[in-house]
């Protein structure tokens, strides 16, 4: 079954048509009643569903209209690491969840129990998770459901990003090139050889400097020669199924005039299942060591080791204001809200509100990210 499955996932990743069905069997896999891919802008707490299967449409639309700033799995989302599975048990105790107004008026009168989902991508503020409902028949999430999680997982984010990356006859390839463009970092799509199948702006412009990277015979090849052979060998790695999206597939380069760069591969031929049709390898971005990154919520969490509820709190006392406010948004008691913020004071070193509130704006991230 899950062959046959993972086979289907795969599928989809080149025809969406076919993600209903995929998540249908996803969902009986890991054991609930539906399943969803979606993505959050945490920071307009907003979002949108890619594909569902099993969630009416009025309750879809009701969260985000309603309750998305009320669910407390939304912080943990955002610092979890890929392909973890996050359950509401990660969070608090079920008496605790079962007492917030997204319980009671989202989770409970659709007859669902419990949800558990994985980070498939994020950025500063935008999360894409895929999601499994339990039904109040099935109970909670248990450890039988975390590790089909964890086996379908890395396959679902796999076909996530062959579909954000490789689609050269679909449609839509004229526009996810004019947004690979506006990308600071050269982006290379490159076959098992490594010749070029496409570069966008910023990569055409580091070929046309000769630094980090050129072209020779139409292949992408680092100045370097070190770094050209290393390069040739993830690559033949990626194409005889030697290299995953969980390998650490980076290398260090050097400009002409002893910049530092990082080029990092990230391979698209699932193993077992290429298709000569679509001859793409390896996607390969190379971006100047110096350019700063986007400091997401858990850089802060990691930073202070709060807890997913701490982070939740924190972040809820920055956007929204005093202990009363927060509780009333987040559909919890105030004594538990002051417990957390405690325990903030305890691990930061903050004395008052005003100094979490610096905290945060401390560790805002450099790059404004621009909507798509």
């Amino acid at each position: 079954m899950l062959t046959s499955l993972i086979g289907d996932i795969y599928d989809a990743a080149l025809d969406d048509a076919l993600w209903p069905t995929a998540l249908e069997r996803s969902a009986i896999f890991v054991g609930g009643v539906g399943a969803s891919l979606f993505a959050r802008d945490t920071a307009a707490i907003a979002g949108n569903v890619y594909h569902n299967f099993g969630i009416d449409p009025y309750y879809q639309k009701l969260y985000f209209d309603k309750f998305s700033g009320l669910d407390p799995l939304t912080m943990p989302h955002l610092s979890a690491e890929y392909e973890q599975p996050v359950a509401t048990s990660d969070l608090m105790s079920y008496e605790e969840f079962a007492e917030t107004r997204f319980y009671r008026e989202w989770i409970r009168p659709q007859s669902l129990v419990d949800f558990v989902g994985v980070v498939l991508e994020k950025s500063a503020s935008t999360i894409t998770v895929f999601g499994v409902f339990r039904h109040e028949r099935d109970g909670l999430v248990d450890e039988a459901v975390r590790r089909r999680m964890t086996l379908l997982a890395p396959h679902i984010r796999r076909a996530i990003l062959i579909r954000r990356i490789v689609d050269a006859k679909d449609a839509k390839a004229a526009t996810f090139a004019d947004t690979f463009d506006g990308l600071t970092s050269g982006l290379y799509i490159v076959d098992e050889t490594g010749r070029i199948l496409h570069a966008n702006r910023a990569g055409k412009f580091m070929l046309t400097a000769r630094s980090p990277m050129r072209m020779a015979g139409g292949k992408l090849v680092a100045s370097e020669p070190q770094s050209a052979q290393a390069l040739r060998n993830v690559i033949a790695a990626a194409n005889i199924g030697g290299a995953s999206l969980s390998d650490d597939l980076a290398l260090p380069l050097t400009g002409e005039c002893g910049e530092r760069y990082v080029a990092h591969i990230l391979p698209l031929a699932s193993r077992g299942r290429h298709d000569v049709s679509r001859p793409a390898i390896a996607a390969v971005f190379v971006r100047r060591v110096t350019l700063p990154l986007p400091s997401p919520p858990g850089v802060i969490g990691r930073a202070f080791r709060l807890t997913a509820a701490e982070l939740r709190v924190l972040y809820a006392i920055v956007e929204i204001g005093g202990v009363p406010e927060v509780a009333a948004a987040l559909g919890v008691a105030e004594t538990t809200i002051k417990t957390h913020l405690g325990h903030l004071f305890e691990k930061t070193g903050a004395t008052r509100q005003a100094d979490l509130v610096k905290l945060v704006a401390g560790y805002a991230s450099p790059i404004s990210v621009q909507p798509t």
